[in-house]
């Protein structure tokens, strides 16, 4: 195996409820780029996100942060790093939106030290993007999930991580807060991984591109070499057409299958 910076994983697979679940996957983000993770529901991209976050182990293969292999990082370490983002984060207690932000901070503070200068700052700052700051006394329980969301991406850029990791970001968003939150995202100075269900969001706004199916790796590279009409019929199982837009990535329109005919209906 070589040895790479950054947050990698080398040929990792997966196997929960005796299905294999990933197969084989490597994945070694450049610094600073945003990778998009595509590929059917159930492909693996969400078990392919919890193994570079550290929150399961590989059943074969490494992740590897700077060349060190997760476990042998130690969680805190890997928290001051890694920062993630999940699909669903719900709770009972009665956090306001500040408090949520400031959990970012743990892994960065001293056990029972008060908040430092650099932790408000981060704070501060995290809630700015977000656009959060006329938001911070309200309660979580009283929030969409949009706004749910992006507190999420807020407590997330609090960590000031290095990596960033996102499972379906713009889930619940309308398209303005789609465009906001992606146009943030990948004006970070930090490596993103990304998953998204939006092809044209994809192309637009990541540098590279992996897609998944069954919990393999069936195509890697820039959005224009991934995207071919033809990819997305075998792994999607829909008929696409897909254009150049003038900026230079490409752009993505389904066809609307022919609707079955009812028994017995005649056509005039």
């Amino acid at each position: 195996m070589t040895v790479r910076d950054g947050l990698c994983a080398d040929r990792v697979s997966r196997t929960l409820g005796g299905r294999l679940v990933l197969d084989g996957v490597s994945l070694a983000p450049s610094a600073g780029a945003t990778v998009g993770l595509l590929g059917p529901n159930g492909s693996g991209k969400s078990t392919l996100l919890r193994l570079l976050a550290g929150v399961l182990a590989p059943t074969a293969g490494v992740v590897t942060l700077d060349g060190d292999l997760l476990d042998d990082v130690g969680r805190r370490a890997v928290a001051r790093r890694i920062a993630v983002v999940e699909q669903h984060t719900d709770t009972q207690v009665p956090l306001t939106v500040l408090d949520v932000v400031r959990l970012g901070r743990i892994p960065h503070r001293k056990t029972w030290l008060p908040a430092s200068a650099e932790d408000d700052e981060a704070v501060r700052d995290a809630l700015e993007h977000a656009g959060l700051t006329d938001k911070v006394d309200r309660r979580w329980q009283t929030l969409s999930g949009g706004e749910r969301q992006r507190v999420q991406i807020a407590r997330a850029l609090a960590q000031r991580p290095r990596e960033l990791l996102l499972d379906e970001p713009t889930n619940h968003l309308d398209i303005q807060h789609q465009f906001d939150l992606l146009n943030l995202l990948v004006g970070l100075p930090v490596t993103t991984v990304v998953a998204l269900h939006d092809l044209n969001l994809a192309a637009m706004y990541c540098d590279q591109l992996v897609v998944l199916d069954q919990g393999r790796v069936v195509a890697g590279g820039s959005p224009e070499d991934v995207l071919t009409e033809e990819l997305i019929e075998r792994v999607y199982g829909v008929r696409a057409v897909v254009t150049r837009e003038p900026e230079g990535h490409p752009h993505v329109r389904f066809v609307r299958a022919a609707a079955p005919s009812r028994p017995g209906a005649t056509v005039q």
